[in-house]
């Protein structure tokens, strides 16, 4: 009777390669294993701090001259609370500051901060915060915290707009050095392989990618029979780009969305 409940689980059987950075991966594979899902972890990016905070710590002590900030990630948010403590600034000092977040773990991050979000975008890319703004920024001073190497959709799009986009790098991604050879040889062992891997950004994308082996990969690469899950639909445009198929995309992008996509998808 135990075995029939433990195997009567939605993604019972089914192996999930989950590669966020090690600190976030809990959620995605916490609700996962909730499904029966078996999971391995093994880390596409690892977040680290900037070559210098300067730029941002000049920032955040210039918050008066500032009308609108954006936060595109929890990391960002975790970044910025950083330095404010380090630079003994008080939260009161953003309390004249209408705040964007790109999603709604990025906006629960703020609040746990004591700030108010005025805007979440109806979806979490970085177009959609775009559109949210378009029709606010004109004649206004926006600041922009995010990774060091991401899309430039935002700043461009709202300086058309009429705002002035001032665009400080909070953290920086890059590809975990034990990661690698943990990842060939799980793709490279056939008892272990995984049956879906799950790409929640970008970076996540192009890192796979060169720990396999390189900039875009053809499609005998030794990944035949594995599924690729994406977060939404900019990630899936990385996966296409690199050459990968998109077997399953979240309606809502968000962890949960994912997870739902991956449920469904079985």
């Amino acid at each position: 009777m135990k075995a029939l409940v433990r195997n009567s689980k939605p993604l019972s059987g089914l192996r999930v390669l989950v590669g966020r950075a090690r600190h976030q991966a809990s959620a995605l594979s916490a609700g996962l294993e909730r499904l029966g899902a078996d999971v391995i972890e093994v880390p596409f990016i690892q977040i680290r701090p900037p070559r210098s905070y300067a730029q941002l710590d000049a920032a955040i002590k210039q918050f008066a001259v500032y009308d609108w900030l954006i936060l595109t990630s929890v990391n960002g948010v975790d970044a910025l609370a950083a330095r404010m403590k380090d630079l003994d600034i008080r939260v009161e000092s953003l309390k004249h500051l209408q705040i964007a977040a790109i999603g709604p773990a990025t906006r629960d991050a703020v609040e746990k901060l004591g700030m108010k979000v005025s805007l979440v975008p109806e979806h979490y890319v970085a177009e959609s915060v775009v559109e949210g703004l378009r029709g606010k920024v004109k004649g206004k001073r926006v600041l922009l915290v995010r990774a060091k190497v991401a899309r430039d959709v935002i700043p461009r799009e709202l300086r058309k707009a009429g705002g002035s986009v001032y665009v400080v790098v909070a953290y920086e991604t890059v590809v975990p050095v034990e990661s690698k050879m943990n990842l060939q040889a799980l793709i490279g062992n056939p008892e272990q392989r995984p049956d879906v891997v799950c790409f929640t950004s970008s970076s996540t994308v192009r890192n796979f990618v060169q720990m396999i082996g390189g900039r875009r990969l053809p499609a005998h690469t030794g990944l035949k029979g594995i599924k690729f899950a994406s977060i939404g639909p900019i990630t899936s445009a990385t996966l296409h780009e690199a050459g990968l198929p998109v077997h399953i995309e979240a309606e809502e992008y968000t962890i949960p969305g994912l997870i739902q996509a991956i449920e469904k998808a079985r």
